[in-house]
């Protein structure tokens, strides 16, 4: 447990790796740790159980003080792996209010923001295996002509004039 983080790290079973793995792990990873359960509509749209949390969906709290409420994900910290959730708000001590910073599990996403999907392309084998011996038979012409008009240089004495 020498490096600050592994990018070969798969698991282990003990929380201290769990723990250093989910402190020290860089941002690009980090939107993994924020990702939120769909609803049950969207689960069917979208073929997936849950999606990381974007600025702009609209959640539902499902524990704590404010179970039940809905509202629109105003920030998504990656850093603490919080979500602040629009009117979601505590009253402080000398009467101002305070956002509440959300844990991601405690949320269910019920209206995704704009989002850019990449739609599955299923191609059958037998295209696939097409596709791939026509690449094959193209990459080996290539390299037949280049070796040929190498033979024809050295032949001829290269370039010159």
């Amino acid at each position: 447990m020498k490096k600050k983080f592994s990018t070969h790290w798969k698991s282990s079973k003990q929380p201290r790796k769990q723990r250093k793995y989910l402190a020290n792990a860089p941002l690009h990873l980090r939107n993994k740790f924020v990702s939120i359960n769909l609803s049950k509509e969207l689960r069917k749209k979208q073929g997936k159980r849950n999606i990381p949390a974007k600025k702009g969906d609209k959640v539902k709290i499902f524990s704590g003080k404010f179970k039940g409420k809905t509202g629109k994900i105003l920030i998504v910290n990656l850093k603490t792996s919080k979500i602040i959730v629009e009117e979601i708000q505590v009253k402080k001590q000398d009467g101002s209010k305070a956002s509440v910073k959300l844990q991601p599990s405690n949320l269910q996403i019920i209206e995704l923001a704009d989002r850019k999907f990449k739609p599955k392309k299923e191609i059958n084998k037998e295209e696939k295996t097409k596709e791939e011996r026509e690449v094959h038979a193209n990459s080996k012409r290539n390299s037949e002509e280049t070796k040929n008009k190498d033979n024809s240089k050295d032949k001829t004495g290269g370039n010159k004039k």
